[in-house]
């Protein structure tokens, strides 16, 4: 993770400009038989980077620890609650902490091991207690997808093919394996994922587009995958908008060494000024939820280039860093990113969500910055205790959507206002699963005004309804250590069936998930 630049706006200007003026109502056409492509599971992943407090102190409390119950170190509280979450993917070990981390370091006696220094996130020292039998034996506990992020910016070819080596050879068949077994683990754990560096731009690296393309390359020709389950390489994608990078990286890497094609963008109102995460205006509401929106802009662009070289879209874009980022909270270590999570934040990832479904063709996966105690958390732990935020409670609601069919959603939005300024009000997407259940998700990010949008049902023939809500008196409301449950998704009787036609009325500042059949 980098600061990032500012972005165009003129795809979100125009999809503004497209609503009629003077629209009174919402209206959207649902095509419940036009279903083409399947939203992947692994748009629902998260992000575990050595930063602040989210591994030590955060999943990893030690395996001598006597008063948080864990196992072999990792809380069971944060275990079971991120199995719920039905977790796609975890990446780990960073963000930038990820080229600076050797993972042989990480092996063996834990009494062994050398020390390193976080020179990226507080200077802090870690003794390399948490490492990659450790990570990868956690992801089986979750059910995640473990997503292993290689050094390029300090690292060597050789280091991350015996990594690869390492965690997939089969039991005494490779040097690595047979390090492997004596370190504890005889079955390999088959990984798919890798990330070839990260944000090899900035703290990669400080790259050319040019150069990394040829690193890559090199690392990738050598990541054999000593199984039978292909590997998914990941390329550093793009800052934000540098639409450029995408241009290189498509054009220079053959589509035989690449699966995927990272982005990253951080809902950001200013880098200079961010603002609070708690105590925030209207004024740095909007613009928070104007920085989120921009993702359609960015899924789309880099999307098209992609599309020139690679029509038959088989390179993924792989958004694998998102979400809010604010100051840090009063009296915490500015370098260790720990902020609050408010109602703000389940709508960027309300309406953030619904942009990776609906791109489903291009976009199959995502990473959601970061899963404990940094940045837009979904989990925040003090000592013994654990809350489950807002963001944590969308991506409950939406886990529906992962591995379904996406359904093709027509949406015409009033728009939300503040002074001359307007955005979309509401956003939508929408999915069947294989039982037949069709589920919408709808977002209505205006915090004064409900939102009424009927939805015309096409293709289907539906009986019954349910649905879900989270929302608040206020977008700055949160859960605390002193109130957990202060936000939490209840029974939604907002919504009203009549044959093809569903009307929705949203309450402000509010994300609904409806299912019908």
């Amino acid at each position: 993770m980098l600061l990032k630049k500012g972005l165009s706006v003129f795809l979100l200007a125009a999809l503004v400009a497209a609503q009629p003026a003077n629209a009174q109502e919402n209206k959207a056409i649902l095509n419940a038989d036009a279903g083409k492509y399947v939203i992947n599971k692994n748009i629902y992943g998260h992000f575990a980077e050595h930063l602040g407090n989210c591994i030590y102190n955060g999943f990893y409390v030690g395996d001598t620890n006597k008063v948080i119950p864990n196992t072999d170190g990792v809380r069971n509280d944060i275990i079971a609650a991120l199995k719920k979450l039905k977790v796609g993917n975890l990446r780990w070990p960073g963000g930038c902490f990820a080229d600076t981390y050797h993972w042989k370091d990480g092996v063996g006696p834990k009494a062994k091991r050398p020390s390193m220094v976080n020179v990226w996130w507080g200077g802090v020292t870690e003794d390399n207690s948490f490492g990659t039998h450790d990570f990868l034996n956690m992801c089986e506990k979750i059910g995640a997808e473990p997503y292993l992020a290689g050094n390029v910016g300090s690292g060597t070819v050789q280091e991350l093919s015996d990594w690869v080596q390492y965690v997939n050879s089969p039991a005494n068949t490779s040097p690595m394996s047979t390090w492997r077994v004596q370190n504890g683990r005889k079955d390999p754990w088959n990984v798919s994922i890798w990330g070839v560096g990260n944000e090899a731009w900035g703290c990669g690296g400080n790259m050319k587009p040019e150069f990394y393309a040829n690193l890559f390359r090199q690392y990738s020709t050598y990541m054999t995958g000593w199984s039978e389950k292909k590997l998914f390489r990941v390329a550093s994608g793009a800052n934000g908008g540098d639409y450029n990078w995408t241009e290189v990286l498509m054009r220079d890497i053959p589509a035989s060494l690449m699966e995927g094609i990272a982005l990253h963008h951080y809902t950001v109102i200013k880098w200079e000024q961010k603002g609070p995460a708690r105590d925030f205006t209207e004024q740095q509401y909007f613009g928070s939820m104007r920085s989120a929106l921009q993702m359609e802009e960015l899924v789309t662009r880099h999307s098209t280039i992609m599309d020139k070289y690679d029509p038959a879209k088989r390179v993924a874009l792989v958004v694998d860093e998102w979400g809010g980022w604010y100051d840090v909270e009063p009296g915490t270590n500015p370098g260790f990113l720990y902020q609050q999570n408010t109602i703000r934040d389940a709508m960027i990832a309300g309406v953030t969500l619904n942009i990776f479904n609906n791109h489903a063709d291009r976009v199959r996966m995502a990473n959601l910055a970061q899963a404990v105690n940094v940045l837009q958390s979904v989990i925040l732990t003090n000592k013994e205790k654990m809350i489950l935020t807002p963001t944590y409670h969308v991506m409950e609601m939406y886990n529906v959507h992962q591995d379904a069919t996406l359904l093709p959603l027509q949406l015409t939005t009033t728009n939300y206002t503040l002074g001359n300024d307007k955005l979309p009000a509401v956003s939508g997407s929408a999915s069947k699963n294989a039982a037949g259940v069709t589920n919408i998700s709808l977002v209505n990010i205006d915090p004064n005004k409900p939102q009424t949008i009927t939805i015309d049902l096409r293709g289907g023939n539906f009986k019954t309804l349910t649905g879900r809500i989270l929302t608040s008196k206020k977008v700055q409301d949160y859960n605390s250590f002193d109130e957990p449950n202060k936000i939490q998704p209840v029974e939604f009787k907002g919504a009203k069936l009549n044959g093809s036609s569903l009307e929705v009325t949203l309450p402000p500042c509010s994300v609904v998930v409806l299912a019908v059949k």
